[in-house]
């Protein structure tokens, strides 16, 4: 069992739980998520299954689109709406003038820090846990583009909005940026993944649908092969595999010369994908990175 599994992750399921509640499915299969969720959002998130997990590295995509609401007048500390309220404050009228000048504020490259409920680490603790015992540290800023932003009022003290961004991007964060820029305070009510690179939320199962599937049916995995299609592709004899898989390096040397530094993906003789090779540096060779379990 090997490909991309796309589910639609539930509100109220952690990450980790997608994975526990397909674990019948899968059986012994290794499983890896390509970019987790928080809790309370739902939306596309891609498993890595089997062999697919030893490519999670080149599809780890830039972008990401999200939709979702935030709610102004009222900030919790975490930003969402799980969290507790810190603070309210009066909203104003929100003007399609003042929402025009937002959206062109927080497009394009920008610095942004991480929110102190967050899974990244300090010495070894994540700070959300430090965050709960009401201790705060200093986040270092950290480069983010939101590629594409839209946003629009709902009743007097809600905005809908639709997100493009970069791996790596805080939406609670931007939410809450975005609510003192309209001289008030905000935080994110709802969230909705729909897609991460070239995946798409359509083409996601429910997850509900998934579990209750018949044990041993199969699932709709994405081919490695369909995953990574963007790379150029070698097609290998299952010689030249059997010596790569005994650590010789010679059948790379009947590959196309590569010109630039890049990556490319072996095929075996039925297309799927048997290994990752890469090149770099001034002169370019090919040296085997991956390769996966036929």
């Amino acid at each position: 069992m090997t490909g991309i599994l796309l589910v639609d992750k539930p509100e109220g399921t952690t990450s980790a739980g997608v994975i526990r509640a397909l674990k019948p499915r899968l059986g012994r299969a290794r499983v890896g998520h390509l970019g987790t969720l928080d809790p309370f959002a739902s939306g596309l998130l891609p498993l890595c299954v089997g062999e697919a997990t030893k490519v999670a590295r080149y599809l780890l995509l830039e972008r990401k689109t999200y939709t979702g609401t935030i709610l102004l007048g009222v900030a919790t500390d975490t930003l969402d709406r799980t969290g507790t309220v810190v603070e309210t404050a009066p909203v104003p009228v929100v003007a399609a003038d003042m929402l025009a000048r937002v959206v062109e504020r927080f497009t394009g490259p920008q610095r942004q820090t991480p929110p102190m409920y967050s899974a990244l680490k300090r010495r070894g603790v994540p700070l959300y846990e430090l965050a709960r015992r009401g201790i705060e540290v200093e986040r270092e800023a950290r480069d983010i583009v939101v590629h594409t932003l839209a946003l629009e009022l709902r009743g007097t003290d809600r905005l809908d909005f639709e997100l493009t961004c970069s791996k790596g991007t805080y939406v609670r964060v931007l939410a809450a940026d975005v609510g003192r820029a309209l001289g008030t305070v905000a935080h994110l009510e709802t969230l909705r993944r729909t897609a991460v690179g070239t995946f798409r939320i359509a083409d996601a199962s429910a997850l509900d649908a998934l579990v209750a599937g018949t044990a041993g049916a199969a699932l709709p995995l994405v081919p490695v092969r369909t995953a990574l299609g963007a790379l150029p592709a070698f097609a290998t004899s299952a010689e030249d595999l059997v010596l790569l898989r005994r650590g010789q390096q010679a059948p790379l040397r009947t590959l196309p010369r590569p010109e630039t530094s890049q990556t490319a993906l072996l095929l075996d003789r039925s297309g799927a994908v048997a290994g990752i090779v890469e090149a770099t540096g001034q002169r370019p060779e090919w040296r085997l990175v991956r390769l996966l379990a036929p």
